[in-house]
């Protein structure tokens, strides 16, 4: 992992952890064939005005530390799933049963998946 893509990764986790954003993953695809970034990160919110928050809250982090702003950002209108391409690094930022149905963490069984430990 380089730098840039490992202050990326901790200013992306610090805005989902300020936000209190539950059930944190990094799913490392580096050594899986034919994927199109390096990292997923996943995290739930509770409702969608969470998963907004969490949205803006890890922009505004990122922005500040790393002068960055993802390359694009989709889902907002109805916040069940929110996607943010950070080129090498796309967030998930999912409502529960939305997480559950799409069930990211299985389809990349194959990945190494790191469970970040939150103290809330």
């Amino acid at each position: 992992m380089n730098n840039n893509t490992d202050l990326l990764i901790t200013n992306i986790i610090a805005g989902i952890e300020d936000l209190k954003g539950q059930d944190i993953s990094i799913i490392d695809l580096r050594e899986i064939e034919n994927t199109v970034c390096d990292y997923f990160i996943v995290c739930s919110g509770t409702s969608n005005t969470q998963v907004d928050a969490i949205t803006n809250s890890i922009q505004k982090k990122v922005s500040r530390a790393l002068k960055d702003k993802p390359w694009h950002v989709e889902g907002q209108e109805n916040s069940q799933w929110v996607l943010m391409d950070y080129v090498h690094v796309v967030v998930h930022i999912f409502q529960r049963q939305t997480r559950e149905y799409y069930d990211i963490e299985n389809l990349w069984g194959d990945a190494k998946i790191t469970q970040i430990e939150t103290n809330y």
